[in-house]
C-alpha cells in the first residue's frame, strides 16, 4: 500500500499548468504560497500487503514448468550456474533488453541477471542540451528476490513484476518469448527466498491458496481479501490501467452520523456502480440492446468507460505527487477545469447517481491514505464556476471531522456486517462469473470490448503508428482483471455465526481484539518475584521438517538476574483444545541452576535489564541483547547457551534493541545519542565490521552489518522501532523528542515533539508501530505519564494522560495495548485514543506482548507470573 510520503527534491508547483487552465498570462498569483511549502510525494519504491501465493497468467506456466525443471534440475549448482560449474557471481546469465512500467510512463533498458544479482539499467536516450536526468537504474540481491508475478501489459502477457522480501516491487515488460525465457532462466537460479508456485491458472491458484475460505470464516478482514485478490488478478501499482480496484460502499454522505447498522447507509454492492441507482436501469439496458457495429468489430456494450482506468486514478489522486504532474500530462499540460475535478466526496456520490456514464470505483487509498484528501503542496486547482469557491483539500461527508476520521470510518463501514454480508457480490462482478458472459449481460455489467483480454491482438497490428494508437487506448481506458471465479462466491459467515463457533472451538483463533467481552485472563507460573522476567519474546517459529508441521512456537524469556527461558507456546484452535485456548509449557531449565542459561555477567551495573534491551531473531536461535559494558551489540545462541558474536559501533552503551518483521534490518539506540541501523547477513558473507568479536561457532548466526548511523538526538535514545516494508526507523529519546528516518538512505524525514501538559520536560521511554506505520509512544515527566499516537506521515491522532508510568506498549490491528506499573491494561483505538477495555491486575506490569494473528496478549507480571489474555472454550 502507497501510505509513506517523502520529501520531493524536484518539487513543481504546477503553475504554468495553473494559468494554461485558466488562460491566464504568467504564473504568479499563488506563487507566494508555493515557495515555501513542503514538497511531498509517494515514494518511487511501491509497498503493498503480501500475497499468499504469487499468480500466473493464464496457461502460461503450462509450458514454462517443464523447461524451468529441466533446467533446474540439470545440474543447477548452489552458485546458481545450469551445467553444474558454478558461474562467477558477476557474469551475467540474463541479459535482455525490455521496458521498466512506471505508472504511465516506460523506460527503455536492459535487464542483467547475475548468480547473485538482479540489474536493471536504463538505457533511455538523453536529449540535447537536457540536464542531467534521474535514471531509472535498480539493482538487488537474488536473495532478496520472494516473488515473481507473470503479467499482462497492455492486455499482453509479456511483462513480469518482481516483489522483494521488503515488498518492493519493479514492473518489467519485454516481448512474450522473451519474458519466458528470463521467468525460466532466474526460476533455475533458485532463489533462496522465492515463493513457491505452480502451473494452476490465477482462478486455480486462488482455490488453491485458501484465501477465500479464510475470508468465509473470518480469518481475514475485507480489505486484506480484497488486496489478495487484485494481486492474483493482476492489478499493481505500477501501471495506472491496471490499478488495484475497490467498490464504493457508502450511500449516505450527508448525515451528521454514519450509522453502521441502517442498511440504507450502504450502496447496493450486488448492482454495477453505473445502475446502483435504478432510475438509470432503463437507458443502460436501451444503450446495450439498440447498439450494433456495423463492422462486426465493437461487441455490444453498457458502458463506454471502465470503472478502474488511469483518468479515474489521477482524478481521485490529483493532490499527490507524481499523480499530479501525471494528470497535467494528461490534461495536454494544464490541471482540468476546477468544476471537474475531486474536490467533494459527497458532490461525487451525488453524480455518480445521476450519471449512468460515470463508473467509477474507487482505489485503495480510500481506505487507507487521508493525505489524498488534503491539498498539502498548494496546488492552483482553480475556483468553482458556480460558487467561486477555491478547489483546495477534499470535503468530507459531514459525518467525517478530518480525512483521517473519514479514513478510520471508511473502513470501519468496509469490515461492517452489511459489507460483509454482501461483498461477495460485488466480487462476482469484478472479479467473477458476472465479469463475462450471459452472466454479465443479465448484471448490466458489459464494458467496452477493448477492456478485455483477447479483444485485441496487437501482435498482428502491422502498422507501428496504428499499433500505438491501439495500444494507448487500451492504456487510457483501463483494463478489466483477470477472471478468477467462473461460479458465485460463496458468503461470508455472520458475525453471531461466527462469534458462536469461535467460543465453542470450531474455528480458527479470531484476533483478542474482537471479542473484548470475551477475553479472559490466564496466569502462568513461569519464574517468582526475586526473578520476574524483563522480557518475553513474540512467539517465533522455528524452521522445521515436514514430519514437524504441528510443533509449537518459541517463547524466550530474559529475567531480572539474566535467566534465558526457552518456551513452548501454540495457539489451540480446536474443540479438541484445553477450555484455556492455549499451550504454554515453561522451559524445565529453569528449575534448577545446573541447567538454567544465563546471560552472564557482561552488562553495565547502571543499565537495568529490560524488555528495550532484548530482541529475538525470526528463528528463534539468536538473541541480541544490549546494555553491555563494553559499549557492544552481542548475539547469545539459545542452542549454545552463550554468547558467540560481540559488535562495537555505538561510543557509549546501548540502551535499546528492535528487529524488523521481515528479518533483514535490527536498529539499536544508545547513550551516545544515536542509532544505528544494521544489515543482518550470513555469517560468512563478510560483515566487515571493526572491533567485532565472534567465538566459536558463530556462523550458524546472522552477523548484523553497519548500515547506516542516525543522528538528531541531544540525550541518549531510549527505544526505537523500524519497519522495512515502509522504509522507516523511528527513534525515541530521553531528551522529549521521536525522530523519524528512512532505511535505505538514513535520510531524516521529521521530528515528533509532544508538548507536557505542566510545561516540564518531556521524556520518551517507549515506541510501538503499527502495520500503518502509525508511531504510538509513551512519555514522561515529573508529574505524569502520558500515550501519544502520531501517523506514518507525522499528523497527531490523539494524545491522553495515563495514572501510572507505560511499561508497555503494543498495537493490534487498529488498537493500542497500554500497560503501566499500577497494573492496569488498557486497550484502545489508535484515533483518538478511546478506551475499549480495561482490566486491572493489581500487580506492576513489565511489558505486553501481542502473538502472531493477535489471537493472545501476554502480559509478564513483578511477581514472575505471564497474564494470558485470549478468548477461551465455551
Amino acid at each position: 500500500m502507497r501510505i509513506k510520503l517523502c520529501p520531493n527534491h524536484a518539487f513543481d508547483s504546477h503553475m504554468q499548468a495553473s494559468s494554461l487552465r485558466d488562460n491566464a498570462g504568467p504564473p504568479g498569483a499563488w506563487l507566494w504560497k508555493t515557495q515555501q511549502l513542503p514538497a511531498l510525494e509517494i515514494p518511487g519504491a511501491v509497498r503493498r500487503e503480501a500475497a499468499d501465493d504469487s499468480p500466473p497468467d493464464e496457461d502460461d506456466l503450462l509450458s514454462l514448468m517443464p523447461d524451468a525443471q529441466s533446467e533446474a534440475g540439470g545440474g543447477a549448482s548452489a552458485g546458481g550456474a545450469p551445467g553444474g560449474a558454478a558461474a562467477p557471481k558477476d557474469k551475467p546469465l540474463v541479459s535482455e533488453s525490455c521496458e521498466l512500467v512506471t505508472l504511465m510512463s516506460r523506460v527503455t533498458g536492459r535487464l542483467e541477471v547475475t548468480a547473485a544479482l538482479v540489474s536493471f539499467r536504463d538505457t533511455s536516450p538523453v536529449q540535447r542540451g537536457d540536464a542531467a536526468p534521474e535514471r531509472m537504474d535498480f539493482k538487488f540481491a537474488l536473495s532478496r528476490l520472494r516473488e515473481i508475478h507473470l503479467r499482462r501489459y497492455n492486455l499482453r502477457r509479456s511483462a513480469l513484476e518482481f516483489f522483494l522480501t521488503d515488498q518492493t516491487n519493479y514492473f518489467l515488460n519485454f516481448s512474450a518469448k522473451t519474458r519466458n525465457k528470463v521467468f525460466t532462466r532466474i526460476l533455475a537460479l533458485r532463489p533462496p527466498n522465492l515463493s513457491s508456485f505452480s502451473s494452476r491458472s490465477p482462478g486455480e491458484m486462488l482455490r488453491a491458496s485458501g484465501l477465500t475460505r479464510k475470508w468465509v470464516q473470518r480469518e481475514i478482514s475485507n480489505f486484506e481479501y480484497l488486496m489478495h485478490l487484485n494481486t492474483l488478478a493482476g492489478r499493481t501499482y505500477s501501471d495506472l490501467s491496471q490499478y488495484p480496484v475497490f467498490p464504493w460502499i457508502l450511500a449516505d454522505y450527508t448525515s451528521e452520523r454514519l450509522d453502521l447498522d441502517n442498511p440504507a447507509s450502504f450502496r447496493d454492492l450486488a448492482r454495477p456502480v453505473g445502475v446502483v441507482n435504478p432510475r438509470n436501469e432503463a437507458e443502460v439496458r436501451a444503450k446495450y440492446d439498440s447498439f450494433e457495429d456495423p463492422s462486426g468489430t465493437i461487441a455490444k456494450f453498457h458502458y463506454g468507460t471502465h470503472y478502474s482506468n488511469s483518468a479515474g486514478v489521477l482524478h481521485y489522486l490529483v493532490r499527490v505527487e507524481p499523480f499530479t504532474s501525471l494528470h497535467v500530462e494528461l490534461q495536454s499540460g494544464r490541471f482540468d477545469v476546477a468544476d471537474r475535478q475531486f474536490h467533494s466526496l459527497p458532490a461525487t456520490w451525488r453524480l455518480l447517481m445521476d450519471n449512468p456514464n460515470d463508473v467509477k470505483e474507487l482505489t485503495p487509498e480510500f481506505f487507507c491514505f487521508p493525505e489524498f484528501l488534503r491539498n498539502q503542496n498548494k496546488f492552483d486547482l482553480g475556483l468553482l464556476q458556480g460558487t467561486k469557491e477555491r478547489v483546495d483539500d477534499v470535503e468530507l461527508p459531514r459525518w467525517a471531522h478530518s480525512a483521517e476520521d473519514f479514513i478510520f470510518q471508511h473502513r470501519r463501514a468496509l469490515e461492517s456486517e452489511y459489507v460483509s454480508a454482501h461483498l461477495h457480490e460485488w466480487i462476482d462482478l469484478i472479479f467473477g462469473y458476472k465479469q463475462k458472459g450471459p452472466k454479465a449481460v443479465e448484471a448490466l455489467n458489459v464494458f467496452y470490448y477493448c477492456s478485455y483480454e483477447g479483444a485485441v491482438d496487437l501482435d498482428a497490428i502491422a502498422d507501428e503508428k496504428e499499433r500505438l494508437a491501439v495500444e494507448g487506448m487500451i492504456n487510457n481506458f483501463g483494463q478489466t482483471p483477470i477472471q478468477l471465479l467462473r461460479e458465485p462466491h460463496p458468503a461470508r459467515l455472520s458475525s453471531a455465526d461466527f462469534c458462536a463457533r469461535v467460543l465453542r472451538g470450531e474455528l480458527r483463533r479470531a484476533p483478542f481484539y474482537a471479542f473484548l467481552d470475551h477475553l479472559r485472563p490466564t496466569p502462568v507460573e513461569v519464574s517468582s518475584d526475586k526473578d520476574p522476567l524483563v522480557f518475553l519474546s513474540a512467539p517465533r517459529s522455528p524452521p522445521r521438517g515436514f514430519l514437524q508441521a504441528g510443533a509449537h512456537d518459541s517463547l524466550v524469556s530474559v529475567s531480572r538476574g539474566g535467566a534465558v527461558g526457552a518456551h513452548t507456546w501454540a495457539a489451540a484452535a480446536d474443540r479438541h483444545a484445553p477450555a484455556r485456548g492455549f499451550v504454554f509449557d515453561v522451559d524445565p531449565s529453569l528449575a534448577s541452576a545446573k541447567t538454567k542459561r544465563t546471560l552472564g555477567n557482561a552488562h553495565h551495573p547502571g543499565q537495568a535489564l529490560s524488555s528495550q534491551l532484548f530482541a529475538l531473531s525470526h528463528d528463534a536461535k539468536v538473541l541480541y541483547t544490549g546494555g553491555h559494558w563494553d559499549c557492544t551489540l552481542r548475539l547469545y545462541s539459545l542452542a549454545k547457551g552463550k554468547t558467540v558474536a560481540a559488535l562495537r559501533r555505538h561510543f557509549d552503551v546501548v540502551t535499546c534493541v528492535a528487529l524488523d518483521a521481515v528479518g533483514q534490518y535490527l536498529v539499536t539506540g544508545s547513550r551516545d545519542c544515536t542509532a544505528v541501523v544494521w544489515e543482518l547477513v550470513p555469517s560468512g558473507g563478510g560483515a566487515g565490521t571493526a572491533g567485532s568479536t565472534a567465538g566459536a561457532g558463530s556462523a550458524t548466526a546472522p552477523l548484523p552489518r553497519p548500515h547506516c548511523t542516525l543522528y538528531g538526538h541531544d540525550r541518549p535514545v531510549s527505544c526505537v522501532c523500524i519497519a522495512t516494508e515502509l522504509d522507516l526507523v523511528v527513534t525515541g529519546s530521553l531528551d522529549g523528542t521521536v525522530n523519524v528516518h528512512t532505511i535505505e538512505e538514513g535520510q531524516y524525514l521529521r521530528t515528533l515533539e509532544p508538548q507536557s501538559v505542566n510545561g516540564l520536560d518531556l521524556e520518551v521511554s517507549l515506541l510501538a508501530l503499527s502495520a500503518q506505520g502509525d508511531i504510538a509512544f509513551a512519555a514522561h515527566d515529573k508529574r505524569s505519564h502520558s500515550v501519544h499516537v502520531y501517523s506514518v506521515n507525522g499528523v497527531s491522532l490523539g494524545s491522553k494522560l495515563v495514572p501510572g508510568r507505560v511499561a508497555g506498549l503494543a498495537v493490534a490491528g487498529d488498537m493500542l495495548v497500554v500497560g503501566d506499573d499500577a497494573g492496569d491494561i488498557t486497550i484502545s483505538r489508535l484515533l483518538g485514543l478511546p478506551p475499549v477495555y480495561d482490566l486491572p491486575l493489581h500487580v506492576p506490569i513489565q511489558s505486553v506482548v501481542v502473538t502472531a494473528g493477535a489471537t493472545h496478549l501476554l502480559v509478564p507480571l513483578r511477581d514472575g507470573r505471564v497474564m494470558v489474555l485470549g478468548v477461551a472454550n465455551a
